[in-house]
């Protein structure tokens, strides 16, 4: 953005640094929290470089749920380990909210709270922050993918449906939505992973239960009608086919647990739909530690890891010539 002023601030230091000139500093390896100002907001997202800067590096966008902030999300799902081992950057925005830094949503057209309701750019901001991290790091332009949890999830498919110019691929996970207009003008490559047990993000769609602190509820749509549209969008076969399957090991958190992978191929242009359909956990990210309590969100889960299994489909995907 012109005349944009953008600062960094390293996790963990004292000091809040910015180049004399407004011009963005160069990013060493390690965590960052940079912040900028977009349609006359102050938003933020924090960044993490791997060891390994000699090449252009792929960017995962991961979006945090609603009444979340990045920070906590960046914490409970770390992807900055696998980020190391595989050489990609991880940029965790942070939403918007009546606070700054938490309780926290996206404005994923017909969800959630905050920014819907004071209709917040967040396309644009996103736009605008991946126009500032190139400035910032090396990135491979044609490998910019996005994920994330419930309306973070959500906010995913809003990004394919109107910004598939920068975003190569998207794996929501535990969100799904109805985008009005999928203006992509090409076929976008979607992972989804949900379970169908999940009390919060409802598979078959419905009324959730009130969404915390707020009270707000929202009408689900159901998870494999959200994936017919993009289906039929991407030119993929309307049945799919059942690829995978896995039960939980006893003794560990997927115990009692199940995952089915459907897969939606051959789709146009060389794309594809999947669709890890879970049994027995609820509204969690596969692989992550129990962050909320059971009462709320159901089971935490180890039947897979859905960082390494939404980073394989990425590495999959980029953007066409």
């Amino acid at each position: 953005m012109t005349g944009m002023r953008t600062c960094v601030l390293l996790l963990g230091a004292a000091a809040l640094a910015c180049s004399a000139h407004g011009g963005p500093d160069r990013l060493a390896p390690g965590d960052h929290t940079i912040t900028l100002a977009h349609a006359g907001r102050p938003r933020a997202y924090i960044v993490h470089v791997p060891p390994d800067t000699s090449r252009p590096l792929p960017v995962v966008l991961s979006f945090h749920g609603g009444g979340g902030s990045a920070e906590g999300h960046a914490r409970h799902v770390a992807f900055d380990r696998l980020a190391d081992e595989e050489g990609f950057i991880v940029v965790t925005p942070y939403g918007t909210g009546p606070f700054r830094w938490r309780l926290l949503t996206w404005n994923a057209e017909d969800c959630c709270g905050y920014a819907r309701e004071h209709d917040v750019d967040d396309v644009g901001f996103i736009r605008a922050l991946l126009d500032d991290l190139a400035g910032r790091v090396r990135l491979d332009a044609a490998r910019i993918y996005a994920t994330g949890l419930s309306n973070g999830g959500m906010f995913s498919y809003r990004l394919a449906a109107e910004a598939a110019d920068r975003i190569a691929a998207v794996a929501p996970v535990g969100g799904a939505v109805r985008i009005d207009s999928i203006r992509a003008r090409r076929p976008v490559p979607i992972l989804h992973i949900h379970s169908v047990d999940d009390p919060r993000a409802l598979y078959e769609g419905g009324l959730a239960p009130p969404f915390p602190f707020t009270g707000e509820r929202f009408d689900h749509v159901a998870v494999e009608a959200v994936l017919e549209d993009w289906v039929r969008h991407n030119g993929c076969p309307s049945e799919p086919t059942l690829v995978a399957e896995r039960e939980g090991r006893s003794g560990t958190a997927g115990e009692g647990h199940s995952a089915e992978t459907w897969l939606y191929a051959p789709c146009a242009a060389g794309t594809e739909i999947v669709l890890w359909k879970l049994r027995g956990p609820g509204h969690v990210w596969p692989g992550a530690p129990r962050l909320l309590p059971e009462a709320l969100v159901g089971e935490p889960t180890e039947i897979i890891d859905a960082n390494g299994i939404v980073w394989e489909f990425f590495e999959r995907h980029a953007l066409p010539d």
